[in-house]
């Protein structure tokens, strides 16, 4: 087949991502720059560690890290990995008797006690259908009454979608088998026909047109959106593959783990997973088998400011605890809330939550550890989620709301919760990133989260967005102040947090859609969350009722925990 004869949708799937490239480019280090001085939408981190905070002592906090693991080898993160001191590494003996053995850096939830790991895990939605189904498998429906019936026709359309998605992900994969068979062909034969020299306009346009057609009539599409280019058939292969592997990978894996019934991970943890209650398993490994979203959150957070290399992360005076939970699928609320236990009891202060889902049939498991951080004074920030949704209509788990099931006016809400939207790089209207959740109720601020360059593993760099990028920017905002304020409470960092946010009077685009609202109707807060302001309020909190001439400078703490 021609790649002429090739569908439209094909034809788009195989260059849409080189033209958004050719279109986009977020400012290097947009994150850490200042609105009023670099005129973009970052937190000021830069210049306020070069103005204020410079050789300013402190107390060196410990922020958890609850994800899909993190590289603690990384160059840009070794020196700022937790590390417990109490216990001696290897050595296969719980030294420090906290229930877990040689956990150096942190703790595995998602591994087994043979070293083994969880990297694919089904969605919350497959597990609840999956329940249900071996619940109902002997029933007959027509004696089904009342709730139990209610509860069977549920089953059935959580069935039908999962269904639905099932097929999508097959449609979506052959697809991309196509494009990428055709690709490969087309850049087989135009190995074939240049040999040594290299891809260039010049040298396709001088190609046989009877015996390489297809060759010419591939590059009449490519060149337009590729731009000038001269390189080897190989690094071109990269350049325009890259995008359509990595979509049918994520396409197989939905077909092949999130939306698969027959698929259990928990056969790798080896846990006892109906026991809430059951705390130790896993394994010391915090890294696991695909630490990059993880390690990207870390280094966004305290990624070395002063080593040169690399990038730097938001805050100083960071020991980086690794908690891994978070698979390549939807977390489980029992590891979650084990995590959230394990980094209360081993130090940190904050706790950074990239991660989400619309079900949570064991939330009450959640809650309880989150109000066991609450009690501890331990500081919770977590991501908004990514569906350009209203979080205040629709769930996103977990968060900060105690009896999900109530109007959201007669909820219980944690003091120490601080739950974050993303923002774009771009200004204007489009200053809200299009995939951000919100909500004026249940989403506190906005912070950077798109085309976020930061730490990647075994020493790379990249750039990701999510509000699981903008995350960890104001957990490592709360680390600052934390770490300089160290009498504040978790309560008063949240607040101060809050009422420090810039707000901003602009018309903006409602996430998913092209409909202008107010900024301010987007979060409580209606701001943007900024180090500089948020200084200033701390000053005047931690000086309130002081007399003049004794204001209170960043303070130095001691070192506590295991940093």
């Amino acid at each position: 087949m021609h790649l002429t004869k090739l569908s439209s949708i094909i034809l788009f799937s195989l260059f849409v991502g080189l033209e958004a490239l050719a279109q986009y480019s977020a400012p290097e280090n947009w994150f850490n720059l200042d609105p009023q001085v670099n005129k973009i939408n970052g937190v000021s981190s830069d210049r306020m560690h070069e103005e204020i905070l410079k050789d300013v002592p402190a107390k060196k906090i410990i922020v958890a890290v609850i994800d899909s693991g993190v590289d603690p080898e990384h160059e840009d993160l070794k020196d700022v990995m937790w590390v417990n001191k109490d216990e001696i590494p290897g050595n296969g003996i719980d030294d420090d008797n906290n229930g877990y053995i040689d956990d150096i850096h942190g703790w595995n939830f998602i591994g087994g006690k043979d070293g083994e790991h969880v990297y694919h895990d089904t969605y919350e939605l497959t597990r609840i259908v999956k329940k249900l189904s071996e619940e109902f498998k002997d029933v007959d429906p027509s004696k089904l009454k009342g709730a139990d019936l209610q509860r069977y026709n549920k089953y059935l359309s959580y069935k039908e979608d999962i269904e639905n998605e099932v097929e999508k992900a097959s449609t979506q994969v052959e697809q991309y088998s196509q494009i990428i068979n055709y690709v490969n062909m087309a850049l087989e034969m135009t190995e074939d026909a240049l040999g040594e020299e290299p891809v260039t306009k010049e040298n396709i346009d001088a190609l046989d047109s009877d015996q390489y057609g297809m060759v010419k009539s591939f590059f009449a599409q490519l060149f337009p959106q590729l731009g000038p280019f001269e390189g080897s058939v190989d690094e071109l292969r990269e350049l325009v593959l890259a995008d359509m592997e990595e979509a049918l990978d994520h396409f197989s894996v939905k077909m092949n783990y999130s939306y698969n019934i027959g698929y259990d991970s928990r056969t790798i943890v080896n846990d006892d997973f109906e026991d809430v209650n059951e705390r130790y398993y896993g394994n010391p490994d915090v890294k696991g088998p695909h630490a990059f979203h993880g390690t990207h959150v870390a280094g966004i957070i305290a990624a070395k400011r002063d080593n040169e290399v690399g990038m730097k992360g938001v805050a100083e005076h960071v020991s980086i605890m690794s908690v891994r939970a978070v698979p390549d699928g939807d977390e489980r609320d029992k590891d979650v809330a084990n995590a959230i236990r394990y980094a209360v009891d081993n130090g940190a202060s904050i706790i950074n939550m990239s991660f989400g889902k619309g079900f949570s049939p064991r939330e009450k498991a959640v809650e309880k550890a989150i109000k066991y951080a609450e009690r501890k004074d331990v500081l919770l920030v977590h991501a908004a989620g990514n569906s350009s949704q209203n979080n205040d209509e629709e769930p996103n788990f977990p968060n900060a709301t105690y009896d999900q099931y109530k109007p959201w006016f007669s909820k219980k809400k944690a003091q120490n919760w601080i739950e974050v939207g993303a923002l774009s790089w771009r200004k204007g209207e489009d200053m809200v990133a299009s995939f951000s959740n919100y909500g004026k109720n249940n989403v506190d601020l906005f912070a950077p989260g798109q085309d976020i360059y930061s730490t990647a593993p075994d020493g790379a760099y990249k750039n990701a967005s999510g509000t699981s990028m903008a995350s960890p920017v104001v957990a490592g905002v709360a680390a600052i102040l934390r770490a300089h304020f160290p009498k504040l409470s978790a309560k008063e960092i949240k607040e101060i947090l809050v009422e420090s946010s810039v707000t901003v009077d602009l018309q903006v685009k409602k996430p998913g859609s092209s409909e202008l609202v107010p900024f301010k109707d987007l979060s409580s807060s209606g701001g943007v969350v900024n180090v500089r302001s948020a200084l200033r309020k701390a000053f005047e909190i931690t000086n309130k009722g002081k007399s003049k001439g004794s204001e209170t400078r960043p303070a130095q703490g001691t070192d506590k925990g295991r940093a």
